[in-house]
């Protein structure tokens, strides 16, 4: 926490931490990670006062519950701002696609976002954890 302290003490006007992917699939995709400090790092910045904001990549395997759940467990901690993005490998050294998510796959899973109260949604096969950052779309 006194680490996340001396971010916030920067009063940033969004606090952005990446899931990046469903709970199964965390250890292979961020073994440097775990889902339960990435959910505890966007809890305490709520907690804070901050807007917060998340991502997950789609596309390496993992099934339509279990992006529910994260979607879930991200609006447990209060997100406020979530992208949803087509994983591409980076390099051979990463994992490989697992599929391909189709745009309407994509916009399903925004107005399911939006229904379940996240504030700000950005959905689609190109979006970025970036994506659109110097448009603010929540006020602070």
């Amino acid at each position: 926490e006194k680490d996340l302290d001396v971010i916030l003490d920067a009063r940033p006007d969004i606090l952005n931490h990446n899931l990046e992917t469903v709970r199964r699939l965390q250890r292979r995709v961020r073994p440097q990670a775990t889902y339960e400090r990435s959910l505890s790092v966007l809890t305490y910045a709520k907690a804070h006062g901050f807007v917060t904001k998340s991502s997950l990549m789609l596309g390496l395997g993992e099934e339509e519950s279990e992006i529910g759940e994260a979607l879930r467990d991200l609006r447990q901690c209060r997100t406020d701002i979530l992208t949803l993005g087509q994983y591409l490998q980076p390099s051979l050294k990463h994992l490989p696609v697992e599929r391909w998510v189709s745009p309407g796959e994509f916009a399903a899973w925004k107005e399911r976002a939006r229904d379940m109260g996240f504030r700000h949604v950005e959905s689609g096969p190109l979006v970025r954890s970036s994506y659109h950052a110097d448009e603010n779309p929540i006020s602070v």
